[in-house]
């Protein structure tokens, strides 16, 4: 290994630079756990990770960073060589959808694939995946006021998904295919967040904050009428933490979000946490029609295309029962988010 001497008990976190990884692997840090985190160029994010962790406050002597990449075999076995867990959260998610879909998902699809032959390969006792609500909440035939579970299955024929929502589903799809059809195989547990908020741990922004930031710069005047679950990363990470070595935990899904909120809802908890930008976040409503106009010109928007006229709601009866988990409350993940960025200085 490149750093730090391998540890049997060393837990690999792919994707170390994103918003659920790093509190992810500051919870690990909590608890005495060895992680190896994974960035595509450890010489150029590895750093950035390690600031990250010290603004979490958590000793970064037992965390090393490697370089592996979704897209390339290269690195994959060295990263989880003696590992013997994996939390495999890298996956692409931008802020903007690509007019090929394939650039979200085949990294996404084929990145999980990787990481599942390599902990193969090197004995991995469990991979905990990082799913999304969105792989759940588009199943087709559902009548108004389903609550979703994680029985239902999004339907990745739907003309109307974005690639990211694709992505996300064909992804966790695989994986399932993958260790019901490999032998030696780890365990499998999925992970199904809804929009996840809470603090930030640096400036280097998650498209789910990045959605906070443009609120607080006035970006947004007016607000799509759209509803999303929404998890708090402190939760999402715990949950990780949990279903890793959880003996209920395998061969199960977990949604792991609690309550919903809209925009509009989001801006006001915004400003009540930060009244000066009152003036900044949405104060008004647009008519769907009109959301459908601007996400011509605003490719921003085409994300948001499919929540219009629909609110989706999930239960997250079976993390609170399997792991007697309590979950925080969706406003305070909102306020909280928006107060990291603002001691952050971003908004």
């Amino acid at each position: 290994m490149t750093e730090a001497t391998a540890n049997p008990t060393t837990v690999l976190v792919t994707g170390a630079t994103g918003y659920i990884a790093k509190h992810c692997i500051a919870e690990l840090l909590r608890q005495g756990r060895a992680v190896r985190g994974t960035v595509r160029d450890a010489a150029r994010s590895g750093d950035g990770v390690r600031r990250a962790m010290q603004n979490a406050g958590v000793d970064l002597s037992r965390l090393s960073i490697v370089s592996a990449d979704l897209e390339q075999d290269g690195g994959w076995d060295d990263a989880v060589a003696d590992c013997s867990h994996v939390l495999h959260v890298a996956s692409p998610f931008p802020i903007q959808q690509p007019t090929d879909r394939e650039v979200i998902i085949r990294p996404a699809r084929d990145g999980a694939l990787r990481v599942l032959r390599a902990a193969t390969k090197a004995g991995v006792r469990r991979v905990v995946l990082t799913s999304s609500a969105v792989a759940i909440m588009y199943a087709s035939g559902k009548t108004p006021g389903h609550v979703f579970t994680e029985a239902d299955w999004t339907d990745a024929e739907r003309r109307d998904l974005t690639p990211y929502m694709v992505s996300k589903t064909l992804a966790e799809r695989a994986a399932w295919d993958y260790v019901r059809a490999t032998p030696a195989a780890p365990e499998l547990c999925c992970i199904n967040p809804g929009f996840v908020q809470g603090p930030a741990l640096d400036d280097d922004l998650s498209t789910s904050l990045e959605v906070q930031r443009l609120m607080g710069k006035g970006a947004y005047p007016g607000s799509p009428s759209i509803t999303f679950p929404i998890s708090d990363v402190r939760d999402v990470a715990a949950i990780h933490v949990l279903a890793m070595t959880h003996p209920k935990a395998a061969g199960q899904r977990f949604i792991a979000a609690n309550g919903t909120s809209s925009l509009m809802g989001m801006g006001r908890i915004i400003a009540a946490a930060l009244p000066d930008l009152k003036s900044k976040v949405p104060k008004f409503e647009l008519p769907d029609l009109v959301v459908r106009g601007l996400a011509k010109f605003d490719k921003r928007l085409v994300a948001v295309l499919p929540e219009l006229g629909a609110v989706r709601v999930c239960s997250n009866a079976k993390a609170r029962e399997t792991f007697g988990f309590a979950f925080r409350d969706p406003d305070a993940a909102i306020r909280d988010g928006a107060l990291s960025l603002r001691a952050l200085g971003v908004i």
